[in-house]
């Protein structure tokens, strides 16, 4: 007898379009209902219903609910007494601390923009953004202030607004202008949060269909891109992260909730799925401001119950495979690991097999808000598939060169298209136009085919891109910043097999007659002009390079040979 109470017959014309929803958890609906409200209400909501809960741990410190949402009302209120208006830019550069919490949903209430900076950016990026988005603001910790010196030299930004992380932990002296260093005219964080008493919400007429965050990526051509993000962007990410996920959480108390926040929050994996999920859950955010393993594991052990750790494989690998985790029964201390921002390694995956640890693995960007496809907690899990497209989100998957849809099973460009699909790319129509098309279609770049239960296996990037580390490493960008060394002919940089990061970078080089160079000397000129993840961890160089006729880099011809030689090393 056919199941009456089956997706295919309760919802047979959804079922039609989105076969896979008969493989999502019994709590997850085929359809979300998004609220229609402002990101910054879930705070808000979180904090009329759950005032008491602790919202943030911070080298034991401890903020409840209500206080977090009063602090960041204040916050908000003292940016608009300093000159902050709605659509304005405020770019973030802090780790994961109280202060960013404070600064991003500070920042949303006032109805001014996001914009997510990594404060491990030289001068050169930070440039390149503030001039792109126009920045009105800048909220920085103490590590940023010599760089945030020289960016003001070269562009004009009204507000500078800087803290120290430790300002925000208890019994700790609290720094002054003076002790950081200010220049004239910037503001101490503390401060002007302190001299706002204003509790009441600013009026901004934010809607839902306001940008919310620009979040800066690398894209096909490896010049950043600011993804647009509305607040109903943020917000159906949010919600789907979580209701994705609730037959997990669902029989936990409140009370309990918590998640090991390490993740980067300037990141929208992080953004999104550890500090929004916290918001949402009412859970307890576990705030370290960096990955440093020692005060990872020292962290883990302060607490017997967290619910949800999100994470990157180069975070797991380092945990999991440290001498102290078999004595710390992380199966038992996890509920639940979530990874993302690169393929987890087979190795890796029965490693938390072993230690009993529930974790699952999904696929996002930063153009669709951190969201995508993942696999369904309780249901069946294929490996290494991503999973199934989550509610609301619908796929395509076409031959790049024809555009066409392909045949089930045959590899194509993945192209998505839902509520968690950016508003477009800030200041920059023409990548827009490339990536987006007029009905709502984005195109990933990622190569994949689904088979016949509908999950999704990713099979390589269109793009000249590699992930190392949970960090995407555009090698058009790499490149281009080695060709501007004097001594430097051609280049061509291209990911090669990493156990621990992933994939990692190499740069193959070329240099002008007569020339000669180190690889020290290299990565010494990188290092100079670009974050540190992106600097090549090694260099070898070659009187010429593998190029076709029309000058394309043939980088997977040196990424075989990279792999041949490895292999006969063993």
């Amino acid at each position: 007898m056919a199941n009456m109470y089956s997706h295919e017959n309760m919802y047979p014309e959804l079922y039609k379009k989105r076969p896979w929803i008969r493989h999502y958890d019994h709590l997850v609906p085929p359809e979300i209902n998004f609220p229609q409200w402002p990101a910054f209400e879930l705070l808000f909501n979180t904090a009329n219903n759950h005032p008491d809960k602790i919202a943030m741990w911070f080298y034991g410190t401890e903020t409840t609910y209500w206080d977090l949402a009063m602090q960041v009302i204040r916050f908000a209120n003292a940016l608009v007494g300093i000159g902050v208006k709605k659509g304005d830019r405020v770019g973030l550069l802090l780790p994961n601390s109280p202060q960013f919490n404070l600064a991003f949903w500070g920042t949303l209430t006032a109805g001014a923009i996001v914009v997510n900076m990594n404060p491990m950016y030289p001068v050169d990026e930070l440039e390149f953004i503030a001039k792109n988005t126009g920045l009105q603001t800048v909220i920085a910790f103490e590590d940023c202030i010599p760089n945030l010196k020289e960016l003001t030299k070269r562009v004009e930004i009204p507000n500078v607004i800087i803290t120290k992380l430790s300002d925000f932990i208890k019994n700790t002296a609290v720094s002054t202008p003076e002790s950081l260093g200010l220049e004239p005219g910037w503001y101490h964080f503390s401060q002007i949060l302190d001299a706002c008493g204003n509790t009441s919400k600013p009026r901004t007429g934010v809607t839902r269909n306001d940008p919310a965050v620009i979040q800066f990526t690398g894209g096909t051509t490896g010049t950043p891109k600011g993804a647009t993000l509305s607040h109903a962007n943020i917000v159906a990410g949010i919600y789907e992260c979580a209701i994705y996920g609730n037959n997990i959480t669902a029989t936990i108390p409140v009370e309990r909730l918590k998640a090991f926040c390490v993740l980067p929050y300037y990141h929208i994996y992080g953004q999104v799925c550890q500090m929004g999920w916290c918001i949402y859950s009412a859970a307890t955010q576990i705030i370290l401001p960096r990955f440093e393993i020692n005060e990872v594991l020292d962290t883990l052990e302060k607490f017997d119950d967290i619910t949800y750790f999100g994470a990157v494989p180069t975070m797991l690998t380092a945990i999991f495979n440290h001498p102290r985790a078999e004595k710390m029964n992380l199966g038992k201390k996890f509920t639940f690991v979530g990874s993302g921002g690169g393929p987890c390694p087979i190795e890796l995956i029965n490693k938390l097999l072993d230690m009993n640890v529930y974790y699952s693995e999904g696929w996002g960007m930063s153009e669709t808000t951190s969201v995508g496809i993942a696999n369904p907690d309780f249901g069946l899990k294929k490996p290494l598939s991503v999973g199934v497209p989550v509610p609301n989100m619908d796929i395509r998957i076409v031959d790049p060169e024809t555009g066409e849809d392909v045949p089930q099973g045959t590899p194509g460009e993945l192209l998505v298209k839902g509520p968690y699909v950016m508003m477009g790319y800030w200041n920059n129509p023409e990548e827009t136009a490339k990536q987006l098309t007029e009905d709502g279609w984005l195109h990933t770049g990622d190569v994949v085919y689904q088979d016949e239960d509908g999950y999704i296996f990713i099979v390589d990037r269109t793009k000249d891109m590699i992930i190392a580390g949970g960090f995407n490493i555009y090698m058009q960008e790499v490149d281009r910043v080695i060709m501007g060394h004097p001594k430097v002919a051609d280049v061509i940089c291209c990911g090669i097999p990493d156990e621990y990061r992933g994939e990692t970078l190499k740069a193959f080089i070329q240099l002008k007659p007569g020339e000669t160079a180190t690889e020290e000397e290299i990565i010494a000129f990188c290092r100079e002009k670009m974050a540190a993840y992106k600097v090549p961890k090694m260099v070898e160089f070659r009187s010429e390079l593998p190029r076709t006729a029309v000058g394309k880099a043939l980088r997977r011809i040196l990424r075989d040979e990279e792999i041949a030689k490895r292999q006969q090393k063993k």
